[in-house]
């Protein structure tokens, strides 16, 4: 069925002239995405003349650079590199610090400093004798003893279960410790209770979010972060992964049509630009992409590893999830504006759909640039307690990391929305099959419109 044969009746329940009516339809519905329109066939022919070869692009990408696993490598024991097991804590005893020689008071017993206040509380504080069991491996049901001090940050429990780190090579009395608490159960019981939630409210498109949410994982863990580790480049493997996971993402959550083709087509575009705009800043800015213990960890273990790449590769992905939901709502908020005014050209529609994306702009650009200073507000913290100057802080590369993929992502978040709208506002005004039908309707909204208003 073609869109001449769905363009909608004005409703004489609705209130208002219909140019009116669009706006608000168009706002309250920008997050709705319900059932689009059919397009014509010639329509339906060119977007796919597009998004095939695009598809079969990514197929042939992930086919050709597909990993088949992480590579294998010796264990360093340092940081996350290490064997770890499950265990649990059978009893806990409180004793006197000095009696474990749990640390050692500085010869002046200076207590100015934090090395020296820690070192004192460590003597005369009450420390925690934890005994734990190993639960998993191949020394289950072994012991030994893990000695807290007052002023550690983990304290341990009776029954508490924990993640302990084995280190083979070291004399038996030391070769496990405990390295984490375990939190299988509340984080399963949260992720729970956040898919019930989507289903609940969701429905069916739901129950199809999770699944895309699935997949998405499936590509990240599957394809991209081996592909890295195998020495592929970082930015051409996220440029495949993040296509792979944008076309099931939309196609999944908001179905194979027109509509969905234009936002797939929009993210695409602003996806290039902030691919573009990272290799350009990130070389200019000399971030190698090596600012912190696990990222030496990781170019120690695979020296081979791009790291500046790595970088760009989490620029990509990270903006990914925004633009989907920003094109999706851009492209929305057209096709509602076309259906409640037909009548509407692609300036119309530009003029309209771009004034609800300013809104838009101005609530997903503060929230990526708060998601990104949220995660690095420990590092802000510790400028702020050495007192450094805004200038120094905001150049050096822990925090200009942040900064160029926070102003990157954004800028590429902000371009999406006058692409996408343009996108949306020329497909839609292109659907004209038969060549008058969109006329007569128009006609017949504005004859009713007038009448309405006559009354």
């Amino acid at each position: 069925m073609t869109s001449s044969q769905q363009t909608p009746e004005p409703d004489a329940r609705e209130g208002g002239p219909p140019h009116s009516r669009s706006h608000t339809h168009a706002h309250a519905h920008a997050h709705a995405h319900g059932p689009a329109a059919p397009v014509s066939r010639h329509l339906r022919r060119v977007i796919a003349a597009v998004l095939i070869p695009f598809a079969a692009a990514v197929v042939v990408g992930l086919v050709a650079l597909w990993p088949g696993g992480a590579p294998e490598h010796e264990r360093t024991g340092v940081g996350f590199d290490r064997q770890t097991e499950q265990a649990r804590v059978v009893r806990v005893q409180e004793v006197d610090c000095s009696e474990v020689n749990a640390g050692q008071v500085p010869p002046t017993g200076d207590t100015s400093t934090p090395e020296g206040r820690e070192a004192v509380n460590s003597q005369q504080g009450k420390c925690k004798k934890a005994t734990v069991e190993i639960t998993s491996g191949k020394d289950k049901g072994r012991t030994f003893v893990e000695i807290v001090q007052p002023d550690a940050s983990r304290q341990l429990a009776q029954g508490q279960g924990v993640v302990v780190a084995y280190a083979p090579d070291a004399p038996r009395d030391l070769q496990y410790s405990v390295s984490d608490v375990d939190r299988d159960f509340p984080m399963m019981l949260l992720a729970g209770i956040f898919a019930l939630v989507v289903v609940l409210v969701g429905r069916l498109r739901g129950v199809m979010a999770l699944i895309a949410l699935c997949l998405s994982f499936a590509v990240l863990t599957l394809f991209i972060l081996p592909a890295i580790l195998q020495g592929s480049n970082p930015l051409i493997v996220a440029v495949v992964g993040a296509s792979a996971i944008m076309l099931m993402a939309l196609y999944l959550c908001h179905g194979l049509n027109a509509r969905t083709s234009v936002a797939v087509l929009g993210t695409l575009i602003s996806l290039l630009l902030i691919g573009l705009l990272g290799s350009v800043f990130i070389g200019w800015a000399s971030l190698t992409g090596n600012t912190d213990d696990n990222t030496g960890l990781i170019h120690g273990l695979y020296p081979s590893i791009d790291m500046s790449g790595l970088l760009l590769a989490g620029v990509i992905i990270g903006s990914l999830g925004v633009l989907d939901d920003v094109t999706v709502t851009q492209t929305s908020a057209v096709w509602e504006l076309h259906q409640a005014d037909p009548a509407m050209g692609p300036r119309g529609l530009y003029k309209a759909g771009i004034r609800i994306g300013r809104d838009h702009i101005a609530s997903v650009v503060n929230t990526l640039v708060l998601a990104y200073a949220g995660a690095a507000l420990p590092l802000l913290l510790l400028f702020s307690i050495a007192q450094s100057g805004v200038g120094m802080v905001a150049t050096s590369e822990l925090v200009a990391e942040e900064i160029v993929r926070t102003l990157i992502g954004s800028i590429g978040l902000v371009a999406s929305v006058p692409v996408t709208t343009a996108l949306a506002a020329l497909v839609v005004s292109a659907d004209r099959p038969g060549g008058t039908v969109t006329g007569v309707a128009a006609g017949a909204v504005r004859s009713r419109g007038r009448r309405r208003r006559a009354k």
